[in-house]
């Protein structure tokens, strides 16, 4: 029998909900916004979430090309201008760069990409090819879990500074910029998933598809807890 669909409020609320399983909550980010991390793992989760910031630009392209719709294709090419940037605006990619210089490492390794965890590697793949064979809507809805970032990026505004004075305050500007930008585009995603999934069977696929998204962050801090607080890194245990 099928089930009523809830309301478009209800249905925003369980969205919503979701935020009790966001990555702020992984033991990882946990460490470092109570200022536990050291400098190898404060290192470790910028040079690798360097490639999923690479990745972002690239979804969202994806996105793009499936998008048939132009009035949704003109709003949402900003993110790629965000995170690329364009003439006069370094943009987020840039400005992780930034990042990676004032936690000391050079700009050069991290975009190489050559330390990059295999699971960090999957994960980010794994979003970027889930959002070229779905529909636009689909993507969209993944990139849901904007809902939560404002709060992961205050936090570290917040607690960065105190607990780590080592690490140059310019490195912060990509955390100020995606407090705006994240609020501007989690409107926009939030009306397309509204609008969108309208039984309750969608609704569900709806939720599904961010608990995908969920799961992919993380899976990324999974990977990093191995390899830099249990300090068992990809094939520790092969022999020479």
């Amino acid at each position: 029998m099928n089930q009523s669909p809830w309301s478009r409020d209800e249905f925003e609320q369980r969205l919503r909900d979701k935020g009790r399983l966001y990555h702020i909550h992984h033991p990882y980010h946990v460490m470092m916004n109570t200022g536990k991390a050291n400098k190898e793992q404060i290192q470790g989760w910028v040079a690798n979430r360097f490639y999923y910031q690479t990745s972002i630009p690239i979804k969202d392209a994806a996105i793009l090309a499936n998008c048939n719709e132009r009035d949704v294709r003109r709003e949402w090419v900003q993110r790629i201008l965000d995170h690329d940037g364009f003439e006069g605006e370094d943009g987020g990619i840039e400005a992780w760069l930034r990042l990676a210089e004032a936690v000391g490492l050079s700009r050069e390794s991290v975009e190489s990409h050559q330390g990059v965890l295999p699971g960090v590697r999957f994960a980010c793949d794994a979003y970027v090819n889930f959002a070229r064979r779905a529909t636009w809507q689909e993507a969209a809805c993944s990139s849901l879990t904007e809902l939560f970032a404002p709060e992961i990026h205050q936090n570290r505004l917040d607690n960065w500074p105190e607990h780590y004075p080592w690490i140059d305050n310019e490195g912060y500007s990509y955390f100020r910029k995606r407090l705006s930008e994240a609020r501007r585009d989690v409107e926009h995603g939030l009306q397309i998933t509204l609008d969108h999934f309208k039984t309750r069977e969608q609704q569900e696929y709806a939720l599904s598809i961010l608990q995908f998204k969920l799961n992919i962050l993380w899976t990324i801090l999974d990977a990093m807890q191995m390899a830099y607080v249990h300090q068992q890194a990809p094939f520790h245990s092969c022999p020479e």
